[in-house]
């Protein structure tokens, strides 16, 4: 049973792995953050707000996790590849990368400026393409990798008043399938997660611009099958689920994490 026991914590130790992860400063980057660390691995903390990543990083560190901090905007294709040289320079390799980053913007198409369509989908959507064109060759060298794009159940379903946002994570989902489908051969899985509601900043600022009292938006999000909003932490532990050896027949998925939302 003993033996059983650690053979089990061996697929789910993520000891002597690299992670990058996106938009790791808050909400579900800083949980998915803190948890890899704790299972043993080496963050690269991405984010674009350096005050609040460094103040993670201190945090993470007081309790001897091994985390970095890199100021890099995820819509920069120049920002992207330093910032990876820089991560595969100091570490030797990136073993896991977690695309997290993402905005919302809560209108429907006619009231949608440009500029808000812009920011949505290259937040969203291609900071996994940047992020992913620049990582998948090191993975390679290594011999595979794991990547975790995050969707959304938007991204399966359609909403209202967020139609960049829907467009955005459909996006993403169906990019999953086919970087798995190219990247296989390499050794790479490529999954994507796909979060309901999660008591997160992104979340609380909806109830802004749709401007509706923040109570109620968020007890209207909380009525689901399991009755409540999502924790960061219950996607952080699906994203430690597809990073992990757990997982490793599984590639090409989403993982709908929404207490029941889309049942």
């Amino acid at each position: 049973m003993e033996s059983k026991h650690k053979q089990m914590l061996d697929l789910i130790s993520l000891n002597g792995k690299v992670a990058i992860i996106t938009g790791a400063a808050s909400g579900i980057g800083l949980a998915t953050t803190k948890l890899l660390a704790e299972m043993g691995a080496t963050v690269a903390l991405i984010d674009i707000n350096e005050t609040e990543g460094r103040g993670v990083v201190e945090q993470i560190k007081e309790k001897e996790g091994n985390v970095e901090f890199y100021l890099c905007d995820v819509t920069s294709d120049s920002d992207c590849k330093k910032t990876v040289d820089a991560i595969y320079k100091k570490f030797g390799k990136i073993d896991i990368l977690f695309n997290n980053a993402g905005v919302i913007r809560r209108k429907n198409i006619v009231d949608l400026e440009e500029k808000d369509w812009n920011l949505t989908i290259d937040v969203n959507l291609k900071s996994i393409y940047l992020l992913s064109r620049y990582v998948i060759p090191i993975m390679i060298k290594s011999g595979g990798g794991s990547i975790i794009n995050n969707g959304s159940g938007w991204g399966i379903k359609g909403g209202s008043k967020a139609v960049a946002y829907c467009a955005a994570k459909g996006g993403v989902v169906n990019m999953t399938r086919a970087m798995a489908i190219d990247h296989g051969k390499d050794g790479i899985r490529v999954n994507c997660v796909c979060p309901g509601d999660v008591d997160t900043p992104l979340l609380r600022g909806e109830a802004k611009q749709l401007g509706v009292d923040e109570g109620i938006f968020m007890n209207e999000a909380a009525d689901r099958p399991l009755s409540r909003v999502g924790k960061p932490q219950d996607i952080a532990n699906a994203v430690l689920y597809l990073a992990s050896d757990l997982s490793s027949w599984v590639t090409g998925t989403s993982i709908i994490v929404d207490g029941g939302g889309l049942a």
